[in-house]
């Protein structure tokens, strides 16, 4: 398989989920992770040595791949995902400082507002020439008919 059929595969496949906001999930999860381990004298442990601060982002991440490989339930896990990320607030040092934790409600956001099949978006000037061209039909046809002009009598 070459690189262009591999893209052009990988493109339909990203089409047809909420990838968006599925890996903002899955980074937001990694980042309050990643904040856990950090040598900072700020670092918050909750309960049996910190194990809550510990499970939440790792949920956060496993709801993100739920969502890309499973996107059929997005709305179930993108609640989960949210209320995750805003429980990390107090059990994972404040959300990862911040970043996580908007990172995880931005990517649940997305995917609880994603609409499978909705027709893709057109461009205002592509949306311009269409209706541009709608118009000029309209005219040849009734001018062709030997009726009037539908512009007529109208300001430019």
């Amino acid at each position: 398989m070459t690189f262009t059929q591999w893209r052009d595969r990988f493109h339909g496949w990203r089409g047809h989920r909420p990838f968006a906001g599925g890996v903002l999930l899955v980074l937001g999860g990694a980042e309050i992770l990643v904040t856990m381990k950090a040598p900072l004298p700020v670092i918050l442990h909750v309960g049996m040595q910190g194990l809550a601060g510990y499970l939440l982002p790792t949920l956060m991440v496993l709801c993100g791949l739920l969502i890309l490989f499973n996107p059929t339930q997005r709305l179930f896990y993108s609640i989960i995902a949210i209320m995750l990320s805003l429980g990390t607030w107090l059990t994972s040092n404040i959300g990862g400082f911040v970043i996580g934790l908007l990172m995880g409600a931005v990517g649940s956001c997305l995917a609880f507002g994603w609409v499978p099949d909705q027709e893709p978006r057109q461009s205002r000037r592509r949306q311009r020439e269409q209706k541009q061209t709608e118009r000029t039909e309209r005219t040849v046809q009734t001018v062709h008919k030997g009726g009037h002009l539908p512009e007529t009598g109208r300001p430019a």
